[in-house]
C-alpha cells in the first residue's frame, strides 16, 4: 500500500546523470518534504471512538491511507504529500461522515471529527471545518493544483508562469523576468528537497513544466527554519507520479497564433508498491520574449524536455523516490527596426533527485536527498552584429544533499535538517567591436563554492486556540567571498474562538548567498575603459516581519496580510557598456513593503474555483552599488526599484458548465512599472483579459479553445534595458488544444 508520495528529479545531460550514479553508491539517500494529518473522533457527548476506520484519500490520485483510532479516539498519517484530500470516518452504527483536508508543508491539519448515531451505508457529507480546509500557518501559502493549471487561460504553455503570477498576490513578470514581492530570488523545490542555484536574472524559463505538476505550494516569506536562503519565493513542487493512472498516457497537441505548438505526451502506471510516469514535450512560436518596440522583429523561441517519476515502496517503512528532468529552450534576442543584431539566448537546465524516506516510528520519519543540478545559459552573438558582437557563456553545477529528521510529540512538531551543496561555474565573455571602437575582449573562468546551513524548528500547539513556531538557521558559505549568517524566525497563530480566524504573526532574518560571478583580466580592463568596475559580491541579508488574517466564509478563504522586508546588499543586475552581457550587484538596501489580499473559493465546490488577488506594494532601494558591476557613483537616496509596481490585481474564474465544459476568464491590471527615464514617476497602467473555454468528448478526448489579451492592447509596459532594450506586452494570442487520453 502507498504510505505515502513525494517526488525528485532527475537530469538528463550525460554527465550529471553520471554524478548521479556515482553518489547514489557513495552516499545515503536524501529526502523529501511532507505534511501530516492528525486527528480525534469522538461521539456527539464528547466520548472518544476507539476502532473507527479511517481513510485519507487524495483528490487527485489513487494515493490512499487507512489508519484505526486509539483507545483515546486519535489517529494519525504520516509522510502526506502537499495537496487536497477526503477524510472519512467509518464505524459500525454511526452515520460515515467525510471531510475536506488540505496539508500544505508548513502546517499539519488537526481534524476534529464527531460521530452521530445512524448507518455507515446513509450518503457521505463532506463538510470543510476551518481547522482542516485551511492551513493553520503563519506562513502566507498559495496551493494551485493540476486543474487549476490546466484551465488557467495559458497556464500549462510550457515557459508559461501564469500559474504563480494569477493565483499569487504580488507576482509578475517584467523584463521577461518573474518577480515576487519585489525581488528576483526565488527557489524552485521538489517536495522540499531544493534545486540549487545561486545565479541572479540569468534564465527566462520556469524549472519545471506546468504540465508535469500535480500541486504547486507558492509560499511567499515567513518561512520556517528548513526554508529561505533566497527569500521572496518559494515554489515547492509536488509532481505527477503516475498513482493517478493505469497503463495510461496523454498526448496533447495544439497549434495557434505566431506559428506556435506546444505538444506533450506522457505515460503513466503504478502496481501496489510502484509508480512511474514519463513525459516528452515540445514547443516554438514566432512570439518568444517580450519586444523592445511595437513591431515583433528577430523573437522566436524554441524549447523541448522531458521528466520522469519512479517511487518504490520497499517496505511499508521505506519508500524510494527517483525525479529526473531535462530542459533547453532557445530565444532570439528581439530588435528594434535598423539594429544589426541576430543574438539567441540558450537555456539548458537538467536536475534530478534521489531520495529515501523511512519512517522511524509512528511519531517519526527521517527522509535522505541527494541531488544533481546542471544550469547554463548562454548569450550568443552573431559574429557580424555591430557595433558589438557579444557572447556571454555561463555553466553552473551543483552536486549535494539534505538530511531531514521530523518528529511529534504531544504539542510539539519538530524538524531538524542539514543542506549542503558544491557549486562549480564556467564563464566566457567575447565581446567583438566591429564597429573598430576597442579591442577584442575575451575571457574566461571557473570559480568554484560552497554552501552549508543546519537548522532546526518547532510547532507548539500550545492550546487549542494558539500555535507558536520557532527555529533558526545557521548557514555558512565560501566562494569568492566567505560568510557566516545566523537566521533566527519565530512565529504565531491565534484561532479566534467562535470565528475559526486566524491570526498570524512573524519576525524573522534570511541570507541569500551571491553568485560566484566576477571580472578579471582584459574584461575588468574593458569595465573599467567603460567607467566601471567589479566589487566583491556579498550575500544578501533580510529582515521581515509579517502579520495577516485568514478569514474562512461558507468555505471560501480570504486572506490579508501586511509585510515589511528591509534588505542589505540587495541584488539586482546592469549590462556592461553598450552589449547585452548582464552582471549581477549588490546595492547598500532596499525597503519592501506591501498590503495583499487573496480570495479562493471552496476547494471542492461544484460550481468552480474563483480566485481574487490584490497586492499594493512599495519597492524602493538606497544608496550606492556596493558589489558587482559599479559605475562608482556617490551613495543615493531613496528611489523606486525597476521593478516597483504600486497596485497589481487578478481576478479569474473557472466555472463547470452543462455536458462536461468549462469556461475560465482571468483579469489582470497592474498600476505601472517605475520609469526609467526622466524624473522618478512611473509608467501608465496596463490590463489584460484572457479566456479559455474547454469541453470534453467522452473519458479520451477533450479540447481548448484560449485567447490570451483579448483586447490585443500591445503596450510598453517597462524602459529598463534588458535582453533587448525596452518591453512590450505580448500581442493577442488565440491558441487551440486537443487532448487525447489511451490506455497501453
Amino acid at each position: 500500500m502507498w504510505t505515502t508520495s513525494r517526488k525528485y528529479r532527475f537530469g538528463a545531460a550525460s554527465s550529471l546523470f553520471g554524478s548521479i550514479i556515482l553518489l547514489t553508491f557513495a552516499l545515503p539517500l536524501h529526502a523529501a518534504d511532507v505534511g501530516s494529518v492528525r486527528g480525534n473522533i469522538n461521539d456527539d457527548q464528547e466520548q472518544p471512538i476507539a476502532d473507527a476506520t479511517v481513510k485519507l484519500k487524495s483528490k487527485t490520485s489513487e494515493w490512499m491511507q487507512t489508519a484505526v483510532s486509539g483507545k483515546r479516539g486519535e489517529f494519525a498519517f504520516l509522510t502526506v504529500p502537499l495537496g487536497d484530500y477526503i477524510l472519512s470516518v467509518n464505524k459500525a452504527e454511526f452515520a460515515t461522515i467525510a471531510q475536506a483536508v488540505t496539508v500544505g508543508s508548513s502546517s499539519s491539519p488537526n481534524a476534529r471529527i464527531t460521530l452521530t448515531a445512524g448507518t455507515s451505508l446513509a450518503a457521505v457529507t463532506v463538510t470543510a471545518q476551518a481547522d482542516t480546509a485551511i492551513l493553520n500557518t503563519a506562513t502566507p501559502t498559495t496551493l494551485v493544483n493540476r486543474e487549476d493549471i490546466e484551465r488557467e487561460p495559458g497556464a500549462n504553455l510550457s515557459n508559461s508562469l501564469a500559474m504563480i503570477t494569477n493565483f499569487v498576490p504580488g507576482a509578475y513578470v517584467v523584463h521577461d523576468q518573474l518577480h515576487v514581492r519585489g525581488g528576483h530570488q526565488t527557489t524552485w523545490a521538489v517536495d522540499g528537497v531544493e534545486i540549487p542555484n545561486t545565479n541572479i536574472a540569468s534564465n527566462l524559463g520556469p524549472a519545471i513544466d506546468p504540465k508535469d505538476i500535480d500541486y504547486l505550494e507558492i509560499q511567499r516569506g515567513s518561512y520556517q527554519a528548513d526554508q529561505g536562503d533566497r527569500t521572496y519565493g518559494v515554489f515547492n513542487v509536488v509532481p505527477r507520479t503516475g498513482l493517478e493512472r493505469n497503463n495510461e498516457g496523454e498526448l496533447i497537441a495544439s497549434g495557434g497564433s505566431y506559428g506556435q505548438t506546444n505538444d506533450y505526451l506522457s505515460v503513466a502506471s503504478h502496481t501496489d508498491d510502484l509508480a512511474y510516469y514519463v513525459s516528452v514535450n515540445g514547443n516554438r512560436s514566432g512570439l518568444g520574449i517580450e519586444t523592445p518596440v511595437a513591431q515583433i522583429i528577430h523573437d522566436s523561441e524554441n524549447g523541448y524536455g522531458g521528466f520522469g517519476t519512479v517511487i518504490y515502496d520497499a517496505t511499508p517503512d521505506d519508500q524510494i523516490r527517483l525525479v529526473f528532468s531535462a530542459r533547453h529552450d532557445n530565444y532570439d534576442i528581439p530588435s528594434s527596426p535598423g539594429d544589426l543584431l541576430n543574438d539567441v539566448q540558450r537555456e539548458t537546465d537538467s536536475f534530478g533527485i534521489l531520495s529515501w524516506v523511512h519512517t522511524l516510528n509512528p511519531d517519526a520519519s527521517l527522509t535522505t536527498s541527494l541531488f544533481a543540478h546542471y544550469n547554463a545559459a548562454n548569450l550568443d552573438a552573431d559574429p557580424n552584429d555591430y557595433p558589438i558582437a557579444t557572447t556571454d557563456q555561463r555553466a553552473s553545477t551543483y552536486l549535494g544533499g539534505q538530511e531531514v529528521l521530523r518528529w511529534h510529540e504531544p504539542q510539539n512538531d519538530i524538524q531538524a535538517g542539514a543542506l549542503g551543496f558544491s557549486q562549480h561555474d564556467t564563464e566566457t565573455f567575447d565581446i567583438l567591436f566591429n564597429d573598430g571602437s576597442a579591442a577584442p575582449v575575451y575571457e574566461s573562468s571557473s570559480p568554484t563554492g560552497a554552501l552549508e546551513a543546519l537548522y532546526i524548528e518547532d510547532t507548539f500547539k500550545a492550546t487549542t486556540w494558539l500555535t507558536l513556531m520557532g527555529g533558526v538557521r545557521q548557514t555558512h558559505f565560501a566562494g569568492g567571498v566567505t560568510e557566516n549568517a545566523t537566521s533566527p524566525r519565530i512565529g504565531a497563530t491565534v484561532l479566534l474562538p467562535g470565528a475559526d480566524w486566524i491570526l498570524r504573526g512573524f519576525w524573522g532574518k534570511f541570507y541569500q548567498a551571491p553568485p560566484l560571478t566576477t571580472l578579471q583580466g582584459p574584461l575588468l580592463q574593458y569595465a573599467q575603459a567603460s567607467e566601471l568596475g567589479f566589487l566583491p559580491l556579498r550575500g544578501e541579508r533580510d529582515e521581515e516581519y509579517q502579520f495577516g488574517l485568514t478569514i474562512p466564509v461558507y468555505g471560501w478563504t480570504v486572506d490579508v496580510d501586511h509585510f515589511r522586508t528591509q534588505a542589505k546588499n540587495f541584488f539586482d543586475h546592469n549590462n556592461i557598456g553598450n552589449s547585452n552581457a548582464f552582471l549581477p550587484l549588490t546595492i547598500d538596501g532596499a525597503l519592501i513593503a506591501g498590503n495583499e489580499l487573496t480570495i479562493r473559493s471552496p476547494r471542492f465546490w461544484s460550481v468552480g474555483q474563483a480566485h481574487v488577488t490584490y497586492s499594493n506594494q512599495v519597492a524602493n532601494g538606497y544608496g550606492a552599488i556596493n558589489g558587482g558591476l559599479t559605475d562608482f557613483s556617490p551613495p543615493a537616496g531613496s528611489f523606486a526599484l525597476d521593478h516597483d509596481q504600486r497596485n497589481t490585481a487578478n481576478v479569474g474564474l473557472d466555472a463547470n458548465l452543462p455536458q462536461t465544459s468549462y469556461a475560465s476568464i482571468n483579469v489582470y491590471y497592474g498600476s505601472g512599472f517605475a520609469n526609467g527615464e526622466g524624473p522618478s514617476s512611473h509608467l501608465p497602467s496596463h490590463a489584460e483579459v484572457n479566456l479559455s473555454v474547454g469541453k470534453d468528448f467522452g473519458k479520451s478526448l477533450s479540447a481548448t479553445l484560449t485567447v490570451l489579451n483579448v483586447a490585443d492592447k500591445h503596450l510598453l509596459t517597462d524602459n529598463s534595458l534588458t535582453f533587448g532594450g525596452f518591453h512590450y506586452n505580448d500581442p493577442r494570442q488565440i491558441i487551440g488544444e486537443v487532448r487525447y487520453r489511451f490506455g497501453y
